[in-house]
């Protein structure tokens, strides 16, 4: 009884105990890389800890399931089955987390069938991609938002085209009573250009230089102005 109970426990279909924990161990070990990976690409209140321990464990869980498949397609079949009941629902704060996902899966179905050598350069080819690409932040673009009289709509329209040297493009606007409100996209090289511009100018003529906020506001009747800077934080 005793040896019938081992043989089960140490029996793999036509792997050995061996064989299963190299292919577990490999899972864990390029599930610490995508770790690493996913940490140093994600910073802020973009980065999420228990989605970076999710990737591991995904990764072993994949290798686990591709081993007791194996070639055994009533398993296979069985497998997608009690899958398919299964529903995801948690939202994705950053479209990159998707290919973390697939990376996962994949690594787990490379090391669930042995094959070590592709899950280690697809895997050093994505880490270098995302190393040097997956900190890029998409903070080009700012708003500027203005909000005064109804009556000084075109002051505003002319101060702000005259201030930038890339004319902004017009997002939206709003009016309400006797306000008005305009929401322009700006471009942060046009906007650092502008200022650098109008920093010469004032040099030049002797005066003090004055910011799109500063002639915003002496136009009067300017209820508020406001820049917002686009973050990739910010789903």
């Amino acid at each position: 009884m005793r040896q019938y109970l081992y043989g089960m426990i140490n029996s793999s279909g036509t792997l050995s105990t061996q064989d299963v924990l190299i292919r577990v161990g490999m899972s864990i070990l390029f599930g610490i890389v995508i770790f690493i990976s996913y940490r140093m690409t994600h910073e802020g209140s973009i980065y999420s800890a228990k989605f970076n321990i999710t990737l591991l464990t995904l990764t072993i869980l994949t290798t686990t399931v591709m081993t007791v498949i194996g070639n055994n397609v009533a398993l296979s079949l069985g497998m997608v089955g009690a899958l398919s009941i299964v529903r995801f629902r948690t939202s994705i704060k950053d479209s990159r987390d998707t290919t973390y996902i697939f990376w996962t899966i994949i690594i787990g179905i490379c090391c669930g069938v042995g094959d070590f050598m592709v899950a280690g350069i697809g895997s050093a080819g994505v880490f270098l991609v995302l190393l040097v690409f997956g900190r890029v932040k998409n903070e080009n673009r700012m708003l500027l938002v203005i909000r005064g009289s109804y009556e000084k709509e075109d002051d505003i329209r002319k101060t702000v085209f005259e201030y930038f040297t890339r004319p902004p493009v017009m997002k939206a606007e709003n009016t309400s009573g006797g306000s008005v409100e305009l929401i322009y996209e700006l471009d942060r090289r046009s906007m650092i250009a502008s200022a650098k511009r109008e920093t010469a100018q004032a040099a030049a003529e002797g005066r003090q230089r004055s910011s799109i906020i500063r002639k915003l506001r002496d136009l009067g009747e300017i209820e508020y102005v406001n820049v917002v800077v686009q973050s990739d934080e910010i789903s």
